[in-house]
């Protein structure tokens, strides 16, 4: 593996469907392999851009499988773990462990809102059950509940939870993890449309859904992050920003998902209660990725 863990641009991977909306590995295979070789540094599986939770068990399995075997080795694979039950978080960690992907990015229990204790018991519970490293997403808007500093203090000497994937749309939470954690927790930036600020206070890497649709802009834009080259950075982002603010939308997956098909990435079929969008919505998203397609930066287009 020539890429380091928790570093650069993961997107956030689309699961694709057949017509009759059973799973398509093959398309999965080829998304996959087109991101790869557009340069980013890693893949989130099955998050929630990827609907882990419209997937059945076995289907769940199936797609991390058709990863291993399309692009293990060559990038890092993480694995989204989001479950309704502590055990059965447990016992997806350990098959996704077996099946060979590289890291676990861990959310609380769906549905049900914890007490900071039973967050507490959940992660420590799923974390002790795998040797894989855990990246934990908080992402308060979404989910419900917020993994507080305190939380992220008790869970310390677990000492395969290493990162945190900052989700929360208030930037202010990279300074005051990295104020009271110093190095402890890797940081991400989770939201789309504050990355950047995200990778100026201090995140290794962004968790990406656009990305998806436009994978060399984004890859070009952490890369003048990373020399340092905020100007360049700025400068993309501000042509991305339109495309962004979709990702903090409840519809952030239909969304993504037809901004593959726009672009040719991938199909934007979506298993109920998710429907495609329709009507004023699907034109404007359309219309805005149409709008960054005619206008895609130079500098991405080199790289």
């Amino acid at each position: 593996m020539s890429q380091p863990l928790w570093h650069g641009v993961y997107p956030a991977a689309t699961t694709q469907f057949a017509a009759d909306l059973s799973l398509d590995l093959p398309a999965c295979r080829k998304t996959l392999t087109a991101l790869v070789a557009d340069g980013v540094d890693g893949l989130i599986l099955l998050g929630t851009v990827g609907e882990n939770n419209s997937l059945r068990p076995e289907e769940k399995r199936l797609a991390l499988r058709a990863a291993v075997e399309s692009v293990g080795g060559r990038v890092p694979l993480v694995a989204g773990v989001s479950e309704l039950t502590t055990d059965r978080a447990i016992e997806y960690a350990r098959d996704a462990e077996k099946i060979g992907v590289d890291a676990l990015m861990l959310l609380p229990a769906m549905v049900y809102v914890p007490t900071p204790d039973e967050l507490v018991a959940h992660f420590r519970a799923v974390a002790e059950a795998t040797k894989l490293p855990i990246m934990l997403y908080n992402n308060p808007p979404a989910y419900r509940v917020s993994i507080e500093l305190g939380t992220l203090e008790r869970l310390q000497p677990i000492e395969n939870i290493v990162a945190i994937k900052e989700s929360a749309p208030d930037p202010r939470r990279f300074t005051d993890i990295a104020n009271r954690f110093g190095e402890r927790y890797t940081m991400l930036a989770g939201l789309d449309d504050v990355a950047l600020e995200g990778l100026m206070l201090g995140a290794s890497g962004w968790v990406s859904g656009l990305t998806s649709a436009f994978p060399r802009e984004s890859v070009a834009m952490v890369a003048a992050a990373r020399r340092g080259d905020w100007t360049e950075a700025r400068r993309i982002y501000r042509w991305f920003m339109p495309l962004l603010h979709l990702d903090a939308d409840h519809d952030l997956v239909q969304s993504i998902k037809l901004a593959e098909q726009v672009m040719g990435r991938g199909s934007e079929r979506v298993r109920m209660p998710r429907l495609p969008l329709s009507g004023a919505r699907r034109a404007d998203v359309i219309a805005r990725v149409e709008e960054c397609r005619a206008t895609r930066p130079v500098a991405a287009a080199a790289a």
